[in-house]
């Protein structure tokens, strides 16, 4: 069942979800059901907060250089520059 909702919010916030909406070519009532229909209410994430999760993961899941020697490092990159 819908009902109505009246809301009080700043106009930059209004603004700002309406562009939001208007992007992903849904209405502004869809894109609140959406957000709040999301198992995880703790945060909504923005697009650059999303790429940031994703560059940690690829990061953690990378291979560490900590224990490499600087010139070990500089060895091995000219070795597949000019090998």
């Amino acid at each position: 069942m819908k009902t109505k909702l009246t809301l009080t919010v700043n106009k930059q916030i209004i603004d700002s979800a309406k562009r939001a909406a208007k992007k992903r070519n849904i209405s502004l009532s869809q894109l609140f059901e959406e957000i709040f229909s999301q198992d995880d209410l703790t945060m909504v994430k923005t697009e650059s907060q999303k790429a940031a999760e994703r560059l940690l993961r690829s990061l953690s899941l990378s291979e560490s250089i900590e224990n490499k020697r600087d010139e070990d490092l500089l060895r091995q990159h000219i070795s597949k520059k000019y090998g």
